[in-house]
């Protein structure tokens, strides 16, 4: 007999009675809907056939495979300080799993700032001028994460880092038009100024009476160096993109419960669980003789050392952990005042004075000599000359060594004879400016067949070089970018695969933020070299440390690739210098 029917034919139902019966009715609908009385009978058959230790773990595995896939909640944005002292942004990603709000993941990443021409400004004015523009770059990065971003991808998927990315590149493509059409109408709304009149060019020296030219041979005159392009400005609150991005990928990863590097090559080739991975090169800094050591010389901003590939990451940092031994051995041994004082650059290198180019590279060149290292066979040396930093524009010369300015011309023929004489260098990272397109042709022809050309394309904004093929300059066969402001993780997989030439993957020339995921990134890229600075302070060391414990973990896995090499970056056609070969991994 039914209920109803007890109902019917007995004493009347109290109303609580009734309620619960209802309530009953709905429990049992509610569950059959959904299906809850057959997954339990099959989970409760399963086990009892199983007998696993763990009942309600064997029970909690099951339903959460059942679970709905996480969804992203919200995004927090926190203020924070970098290694160098300067406040920086942090992005979180909180999300909903199973039925609660969770924080996942954190990302920090370095950021560009405007390059502002500080020649003729007080130091300590541009100091302030750069901490302003940075706040106003966190807070409104804060804004972004707060307001609009948060909004925007409530409830997408975590995992699907291509979606994500796509959204916050149109986010920040719409930010980005719409600042250049407020800056355009600014533009036009201001008053005519008075017209500045620019440098004058470099005059031609005074002529003899044959007509040439009084202490030079010939009678070629210097031309007018091409002005300086605009430089690229930073849209303040762009590092809110690309924090946010990595943050989402760490997330993904971290839902699938695999590293970041193999979350990031499956992205990349659209297939799980890789056969093989590889640990990229690591161009690591020996020296800087730049514009800010004691010395005369300004060129040798870094001296990178490319180590011979096929070893172990662990013996390519001891490898120069003992040369910087030796190195400051040799120093020490020739100076007639004590021990030599070194600082240490924002890159992580020794910061050295010297007079002339030759004297850095004499140094490496004894202290490799005296550990048995075979400069130009078993290693190799790549100079980073940030030659846009050293145009002195009234003199429209490069101040390469202080009070001997050289114009672009004359620096293609010191470059020249530098690789002539010091054939271990194999590349020159931005020898000259963008600008100077005809030396830049004119230096690949005389050490291209040697010596590579590289181009550091980081402080491009993204919305323009990672949907396009990298900048295109002559006899520029690699590009260093790295990930900061509004470049995405899609950004990154896209420059990689579809740009043509050797794409390194480096840190900001200060570096100051200590997140190791860039480590994670590069391996999961494939590329087959990265530029991490020195083996000093701590932001630097935590990603060859990471480096190196993806390395090992690979290598237990069984799945630490051997490489297919092909000819260097560095060399023309099929010609191989000796010992060096280029990385291009076998997948």
């Amino acid at each position: 007999m039914s209920y109803k029917g007890f109902i019917n034919y007995n004493s009347r139902v109290s109303k609580e009675e009734q309620e619960f019966y209802d309530l009953k009715i709905k429990a049992a609908e509610y569950y059959r809907a959904n299906g809850v009385p057959q997954k339990m009978e099959g989970v409760l058959n399963d086990m009892f056939f199983d007998k696993p230790d763990d009942i309600y773990g064997y029970l909690a595995n099951y339903f959460s495979k059942l679970s709905s896939p996480p969804v992203i909640s919200r995004l927090l944005g926190k203020e924070m300080y970098d290694g160098k002292g300067q406040l920086s942004l942090q992005a979180q990603v909180l999300c909903i799993i199973k039925n609660e709000e969770k924080t996942t993941c954190s990302a920090v990443i370095s950021s560009h700032s405007e390059v502002l021409d500080n020649s003729f400004q007080d130091p300590s004015g541009v100091t302030n001028i750069n901490n302003d523009k940075r706040r106003d770059s966190v807070m409104a990065a804060l804004h972004w994460i707060h307001e609009s971003l948060n909004t925007i991808l409530k409830g997408s998927d975590p995992c699907d880092q291509t979606g994500v990315d796509k959204v916050l590149s149109d986010f920040f493509m719409a930010r980005y038009l719409e600042d250049q059409d407020i800056r355009n109408r600014e533009k036009e709304n201001q008053p005519p100024s008075v017209p500045v009149p620019e440098p004058s060019p470099p005059t031609a020296p005074p002529k003899d009476k044959k007509g040439g030219d009084k202490g030079k041979k010939g009678n070629s005159t210097e031309k007018p160096i091409p002005p300086p392009e605009p430089s690229e400005l930073v849209l303040p609150g762009s590092m809110a993109i690309g924090s946010v991005s990595l943050a989402v990928a760490k997330t993904g990863a971290l839902l699938q419960c695999i590293p970041l590097y193999k979350y990031i090559k499956a992205l990349r080739n659209q297939q799980p669980c890789p056969k093989e991975m590889h640990i990229p090169v690591p161009l690591v800094t020996l020296l800087s003789c730049g514009k800010m050591s004691p010395g005369k010389l300004n060129l040798l901003e870094e001296v990178i050392v490319i180590p011979k590939a096929g070893q172990r990451l662990k013996q390519i940092i001891t490898m120069v952990l003992e040369l910087q031994k030796e190195m400051m051995k040799i120093m020490n041994a020739a100076s007639k005042t004590g021990p030599v004082l070194t600082t240490v650059s924002d890159s992580g290198a020794l910061v050295v004075g010297y007079e002339r180019p030759e004297q850095p590279l004499d140094l490496i060149t004894e202290a490799s000599n005296n550990l048995g290292l075979a400069l130009g066979k078993g290693i190799h040396l790549a100079v980073n000359c940030a030659a846009h930093n050293l145009m002195d524009y009234p003199k429209g010369k490069y101040e390469v060594i202080t009070g001997t300015p050289k114009s672009p011309d004359e620096l293609v023929d010191m470059y020249e004879a530098l690789i002539s004489k010091y054939p271990a260098v194999v590349a020159l990272i931005d020898p000259l400016r963008k600008e100077d397109v005809e030396q830049w042709e004119r230096l690949s022809s005389v050490v291209g067949g040697s010596c590579s050309l590289l181009s550091d394309i980081s402080s491009k904004p993204q919305c323009h070089s990672s949907r396009e093929d990298a900048p295109s300059l002559p006899g520029v066969r690699g590009y260093i970018l790295n990930q900061s402001n509004e470049t995405t993780v899609t950004d990154l997989i896209h420059v990689t695969t579809e740009n043509k030439g050797t794409v390194i993957i480096g840190t900001t020339c200060g570096e100051p933020c200590s997140d190791d995921a860039l480590s994670d990134v590069v391996v999961g890229l494939g590329v087959g070299y990265v530029k991490l600075g020195g083996l000093s302070r701590g932001e630097r060391l935590t990603k060859y440390n990471r480096l190196i414990s993806i390395e090992e973990e690979l290598a237990q896995q069984g799945i630490l690739g051997d490489l297919f090499w092909v000819n260097a970056f560095w060399a023309l056609g099929n010609a191989v210098s000796p010992g060096v070969e280029h990385l291009a991994p076998r997948i």
